[in-house]
């Protein structure tokens, strides 16, 4: 596996970790639908987050958030319709959908995570 590949890979394992510390649920991991993959599922009371990893070694090109793209989050809202709808019973009617991202950077011995809650919104 390519290094970036291992990189991305952990940062999802750090940040479903992250996410479980923090009182979430996970529901799933990388759901595909048709182009689109959403990294992690997770719900939190009445909210359900579909979240976004970021995962870099390096700022020199920016922060781990400023890589997604409209493209990507076209793809997610895309994919969260099927996902829902798939899913209509298993939810109530308070559920809140919320995108977040989080975006992890390597530090010289650690990793910093930052979860950006709200991050964008799907209209």
């Amino acid at each position: 596996m390519a290094e970036h590949n291992e990189l991305g890979k952990l940062g999802e394992e750090l940040a479903v970790a992250f996410l479980q510390e923090n009182g979430y649920e996970i529901l799933n991991q990388n759901w595909v639908f048709q182009k689109a993959e959403i990294d992690i599922i997770a719900q939190k009371d009445s909210i359900l987050a579909i979240v976004e990893v970021k995962t870099r070694s390096s700022l020199d090109f920016g922060s781990p958030q400023d890589f997604v793209k409209q493209k990507k989050i076209q793809l997610l809202i895309k994919a969260v319709n099927a996902y829902i709808n798939d899913r209509e019973k298993d939810f109530n009617e308070d559920l809140n959908i919320r995108f977040d991202i989080i975006a992890i950077h390597k530090t010289e011995k650690t990793f910093a995570i930052e979860h950006l809650t709200d991050a964008f919104y799907h209209f």
